[in-house]
């Protein structure tokens, strides 16, 4: 029995192994048939091990007869079929456990086999079942080599199904076993499978990304700018840190490191080293870091100078800010069409658009930055070591793909845990976009490359919790907002203004009211000249510049590179608000200067400039390649000193006789100003005295002003007064000190002083009803819309005299050689002048005169002004005396300064030096001709009447001769001026005192 059971068994065999050979022949059919006889003869024997090979073999026959054939009954079949297989392999071990061939071995191949052939997305389930079944079984394998080409092929198989991570799990087995053996290549073989599990675990090296995409990504990023942290996409972030793989992910980085060092690879294990240290810093003790510091410098010693790495290490980069352009560099977009070309645009800074500009609409996101060819630009950026040593960067530098910059380099030292500000420069070369998407950092000794989107999405993350930690705030550093990369252009070379005041560049010391000239120097230091140039005033205090020399600029222009050209400027000191003068006079009172400086007190100088339009066919083909141009800022930098302040203001009148003489268009210029000899005195003190040709008397009229001087400075001031007339139109302002010889008023530190100012020249030409015409219509008669009109009117014209009398008196001071200026008086005097305006700026309505009538002379001249040239002045002793005891003409002019016909009672009166009447009475002393009192006279409008009387003087000595009149029907102009309340009341006109000499004989 046992003869005919092996006998079956060898017969068994045989027909299986037939049946291989047909398959191998190209023969399905008969390899079926073959096989189909092994079958039944392997089962009857319970040759379970033979049984399972010739099945195995009839479903690769059945697969070759309909190759190319999608038939689900074929599939279904061939699961079952290997079901078989693998249940009668697993029999078989059971049964012998002495074979020569384990049967473990085949049972996995056919798992592999039937997990290979059912291998897709929708049998996922049923392939990963088979899968782990294999994998359990390669606990039972002996071989080490069976194992790994097991797990190679678990592992490829995941990965078609598309689970990665799984089948980066069986690639670490096979990495495990490849570093159990100790040579060199199977190293290299761990170190290239775990290379291939990086991206499962997020922890690929950026050489195994495209750079062409890496750069795509870069410029992208860059265009997008970053518009809005909230708006990044989430994957974006979870791609490239996920938090909750950070054990996993450090081992495998550190199984990276390990097998490129036994590799022999330096650059491999840099790369692995450096994710290992930038991405998990906040895991790793401080020894740790320590040693990976070292594992980088050990990998790089070994690597040649020059070396360049994807995987950037140490520091952490982020953009801190594109900083503005100086005030001597702004951009301004230029309009060729207008002369005032920079109109519209208003400069902001390097940049040509802004939120802030008018009448653009606020439809970009982005900002476009200017550089200029040849001109260095600067970049800030934020560096952070959050590590526990010393990071020394050799070099680091702006990354610019385009081509057309040149990058500064610069070195940095930081120390652990900290954070740093620098500044990165360079220069562009030639026209275009400049794109900057990171830093090119030499560090460790590799160079690398630093993007700016990967420390933004880092920092993303770190604020939704996705990542570790924030390497900026662990190292102090505040929190900032995203910095958007603007879109930057380059331009052909510009012109460049460069400034300073001649003689300092500090701030310029002005007192109160000083008029300084200073002298500013401006020198193009560009490569091209300035061909246009306009000088405009910004900021407060603008009306301290009094006068800028443009033409001298102008007349300069074109400006060649290296050229220079200095402008006057001429300025004045404001006046301290009431805050800053007191602030100014405590400091005083404490020793200090009383210096108050007040930021964007001081005005500006704006120089707007451009340089040539370029080719005219370029302009007509596109508009936008017309060159920008320049805005200059040269803040003036002025600080007020308080200067002289004012304590107190009053007005002074004083009325002295005016001597008698033959005419009185001797006794006043025509012009208003002062005769080069006096009438009558002779001292200086009547120089100061201007006579009234309708008052007929020396009237004395001053405001007075109360000085302090709390500097450190001795000021002296003089007064000076613009007169309405001049024979020189040009020049309308004549020094009244310097005319009269009226001495300059010197005011010591801390002392006080009182300075007079004449008030000449200031009443209006004739006395209207207009000017009362508010008390005239009080009574609500006439109307409210002409009452408020005339008010109106009055008003304005009262204003307008009262500006003209303040303008035309100056007030000024100098201290020293070299300072000089003018007082504010405007407040002083209209406060001085508040209740007395109307007695200074209305005549009255009847002035009196007298003079001599000799020799016929009563006909000589009427009370008008006659020419300088007709005007004969003679000594006082031989024209204008009188002698005692001797007929002595006179007449007595009465001029109505009104418009309309005065009738009047006039008298006349002579008194001596003790004021009595000395023509009544019993002992009268001068005898008289004519009439004296009770004389009807009736004065045209505007014009004036004359009568003559004869004095014959008993005694010499001196005497006074007054005029009186009583107005008869006084109009309401008259009772207004009068400051009559009663309609009743008689208006009595009485004229200045006149003076008399009166000689005696020889």
């Amino acid at each position: 029995m046992q003869v005919i059971k092996a006998k079956k068994r060898r017969l068994a065999r045989a027909q299986k192994t037939i049946g291989d050979y047909c398959l191998l022949a190209g023969s399905p059919v008969d390899a079926n048939a073959h096989y189909s006889t092994a079958l039944e003869l392997a089962r009857l024997t319970a040759d379970y091990f033979w049984y399972a090979g010739a099945l195995e073999g009839s479903v690769c026959a059945i697969l070759v007869d309909r190759m190319g054939q999608k038939d689900i009954a074929v599939e279904d079949e061939v699961r079952y079929r290997y079901n078989s297989v693998i249940v009668h392999y697993r029999k078989s071990f059971i049964q012998d456990n002495a074979q020569r061939v384990s049967p473990l071995t085949f049972e996995l191949e056919a798992t592999l086999k039937l997990a290979r052939f059912l291998c897709r997305r929708e049998l996922a389930k049923e392939v990963v079942e088979w899968l782990t079944n294999a994998a359990d079984g390669a606990k039972s394998l002996i071989d080490a080599s069976d194992r790994l080409i097991l797990f190679v092929e678990i592992a490829r198989l995941f990965g078609t199904l598309g689970y990665q991570r799984k089948a980066a799990f069986f690639s670490r087995q096979v990495a495990q076993l490849y570093l159990q053996q100790e040579n060199r290549l199977a190293a290299i073989s761990a170190m290239q499978v775990l290379a291939m599990t990086t991206k499962a675990y997020r922890v690929q090296s950026r050489a195994s990304i495209s750079k062409h995409s890496l750069f795509n990504a870069s410029i992208k990023e860059t265009e997008s700018g970053h518009l809005d942290s909230g708006k990044m996409h989430h994957q974006s972030v979870v791609s490239l840190f996920e938090s909750q793989w950070s054990t996993l992910q450090m081992v495998v980085l550190r199984e990276i490191l390990l097998s490129a060092v036994r590799a022999g690879d330096p650059l491999a294990a840099w790369s692995a080293a450096a994710r290992l240290l930038r991405s998990y810093y906040p895991l790793i003790t401080p020894t740790g870091q320590n040693g990976l510091a070292s594992a980088l410098t050990n990998s790089a010693e070994r690597l040649p100078s020059g070396t360049r790495c994807a995987d950037p290490a140490l520091p952490f980069i982020r953009l801190y800010s594109f900083p503005l352009h100086p005030s001597q560099m702004d951009i301004v977009k230029r309009n060729p069409a207008r002369e005032d070309w920079w109109a519209g645009s208003a400069p902001s800074g390097p940049f040509l658009y802004t939120p802030f500009s008018k009448g653009e609409p606020n439809d970009n996101s982005k900002q476009d930055l200017i550089w200029i060819v040849g001109e260095p630009v600067q970049v800030f950026v934020e560096l952070a070591n959050p590590c526990g040593f010393d990071l020394r960067v050799d070099s680091i530098y702006l990354s610019v793909q385009s081509g057309n910059f040149d990058a500064f380099p610069l070195s940095v030292d930081l120390p652990p845990n900290s954070s740093q500000v620098i500044t990165l420069s360079g220069i562009p070369t030639s026209v275009g976009p400049v794109v900057i998407p990171g830093c090119t950092v030499h560090c460790f000794g590799v160079i690398t490359e630093h993007l700016f989107r990967d420390v933004d999405n880092l920092l993303v993350g770190a604020a939704q919790g996705l990542v570790l930690s924030d390497p900026f705030r662990c190292c102090g550093s505040p929190r900032l907002r995203n910095v958007s990369v603007p879109n930057i252009s380059v331009v052909p070379p510009l012109p460049l203004l460069v400034s300073h005041v001649v003689g300092g560049g500090g701030a310029i010391v002005l007192y109160e009211g000083e008029i300084r000239d200073i002298c500013i120097n401006l020198a193009n230091a560009g490569t091209v000249p300035v061909e246009q140039a306009h000088i405009s005033l910004s900021g407060k205090n603008q009306d301290s510049v009094i006068s800028i020399a443009y033409e001298k600029l102008k007349s300069a222009l074109p400006l060649k590179p290296g050229a220079e050209v200095t402008i006057p400027v001429t300025l004045k000191a404001w006046r301290l608000g009431l805050g800053e003068s007191d602030t100014a006079a405590g400091k005083s009172a404490s020793g200090s200067t009383g210096r108050t400086v007040k930021d964007g007190s001081s005005p500006s100088l704006l120089i707007h400039y451009a340089g040539p339009l370029g080719n005219a066919g370029d302009l007509e083909t596109n508009k936008s390649s017309v060159p920008p141009g320049r805005r200059l800022v040269v803040p003036l930098q002025i600080c007020v000193l308080q200067g002289l302040s004012f304590v107190k203001a009053r007005l002074l009148s004083m009325e002295i006789p005016a001597h008698v003489g033959e005419s009185l268009s001797n006794l006043a210029n025509v012009d208003g100003g002062p005769l080069d000899e006096a009438v009558g005195y002779g001292s200086k003190i009547d120089r100061l005295m201007k006579i009234d040709p309708f008052r007929g008397s020396w009237g004395l009229r001053f405001l007075e002003l109360e000085l302090s001087n709390p500097t450190d400075a001795v000021f002296e001031i003089s007064v000076s007064v613009q007169l309405e007339k001049s024979n020189n139109e040009d020049n309308l302002s004549v020094d009244y000190a310097a005319e009269y010889g009226y001495p300059k008023t010197r005011i010591d530190r801390d002392y006080f002083a009182r300075v007079l100012i004449p008030l000449e020249h200031f009443k209006l030409p004739f006395l209207d009803d207009s000017i009362f015409s508010k008390d005239l219509q009080s009574d609500g008669s006439t109307g409210g819309r002409n009452s408020s009109l005339s008010e109106r009117n009055t008003k304005a014209e009262l204003n307008a005299s009262i500006k003209n009398l303040i303008s035309r008196i100056k007030v000024r001071w100098q201290s020293g050689r070299n300072s000089s200026g003018e007082l504010n008086i405007k407040d002083a005097i209209q406060a001085a002048l508040q209740s007395s305006v109307m007695d200074v700026l209305l005549p009255d309505p009847l002035t009196f005169g007298f003079r001599l009538a000799r020799n016929g002379s009563e006909n000589a001249a009427k009370l008008d002004f006659p020419k300088e040239s007709d005007t004969s002045i003679q000594p006082f002793a031989s024209k204008n005396s009188v002698i005692a005891h001797d007929m002595t003409p006179m007449e007595v002019l009465v001029r109505n300064n009104t418009k309309e016909t005065i009738k009047m009672n006039l008298s006349v009166t002579c008194r001596d030096v003790a004021g009595k009447n000395c023509v009544e009475g019993t002992k009268a002393t001068v005898l008289w001709a004519g009439v004296l009192s009770g004389i009807t006279m009736e004065v045209p409008p505007l014009e004036e009447s004359k009568h003559c009387f004869s004095l014959y003087f008993l005694v010499p000595g001196e005497y006074t001769m007054v005029a009186a009149a009583v107005i008869d029907d006084a109009n309401d102009v008259l009772r207004a001026r009068a400051k009559s309340e009663s309609p009743d009341e008689p208006i009595f006109c009485r004229g200045p005192p006149f003076h008399v000499h009166v000689n005696g004989t020889a």
